[in-house]
């Protein structure tokens, strides 16, 4: 039953069944599709990432890593996350476009994003506005040893760890229900979220280190001036 009145009866794969998506279409693509032009994209990026990042001899391979890190975060939270924020009607897409295909199949994991449920929205639509182009200012910072390197990926990692936070317990709170079997719960919702959860983590700390040795070592350099002109 596609068409205006698609949807209107639980006429979709989401959780809970009774769900209202009035005009929802079927996906067009199949999982195995999706998911392997999606990896075959970040793979690329990645790829081309660490080419370039190899021109400067001066950085190390973790600084490269990182930089793949976060042209792909970045372009995931602009490209994916932003037309989710802009596209509320992509449950209705009737042209097998791949970003309403993509979540349309995300949604069987967490049917908040089909159903449009505002902090869910709120997040994503922050995430792609704010974190998405400055993920890309830590790729430049990187690369050209900019001095507010590390204060910048600190303030994304944060904000990334404070999005997914806001993203499980709200899910939580509301009964954590929204997956449509534990395959697609794990799959996506658990799985494909990890990452931004360790990475921002283990970036953090290594920034905060960063930070925290510049200013010991500032400080220092202070109390010799101090004890120079006693």
């Amino acid at each position: 039953m596609e068409g205006s009145d698609s949807g209107i009866y639980g006429n979709h794969p989401y959780a809970p069944r009774d769900l209202k998506l009035p005009g929802f279409v079927p996906g067009f693509l199949s999982q195995s599709t999706i998911l392997g032009i999606y990896g075959v994209s970040s793979l690329l990026v990645v790829s081309l990432t660490w080419l370039f990042s190899g021109r400067s001899p001066r950085k190390s391979k973790l600084d490269r890593w990182l930089m793949c890190w976060w042209a792909f975060t970045g372009l995931t939270h602009l490209i994916l996350e932003g037309y989710f924020a802009f596209s509320p009607e992509f449950y209705k897409n009737k042209t097998a476009c791949y970003l309403a295909e993509v979540w349309k199949e995300y949604s069987k994991g967490d049917s908040r994003y089909a159903a449009r449920d505002a902090g869910v929205v709120s997040v994503e639509g922050l995430t792609a506005v704010i974190e998405g182009p400055a993920s890309l200012l830590a790729v430049y910072a990187i690369s050209k040893g900019k001095p507010y390197s590390y204060i910048l990926q600190f303030a994304i990692s944060l904000g990334q760890l404070y999005g997914t936070a806001v993203y499980f317990i709200t899910a939580y709170l509301e009964g954590d229900k929204f997956a449509t079997n534990s395959f697609y719960y794990y799959a996506y919702y658990i799985a494909a979220n990890a990452s931004w959860v360790v990475i921002p983590t283990l970036i953090s700390i290594r920034c905060w280190k960063k930070i925290s040795a510049a200013v010991q070592v500032q400080a220092q350099g202070q109390d010799q001036k101090k004890n120079k002109t006693r």
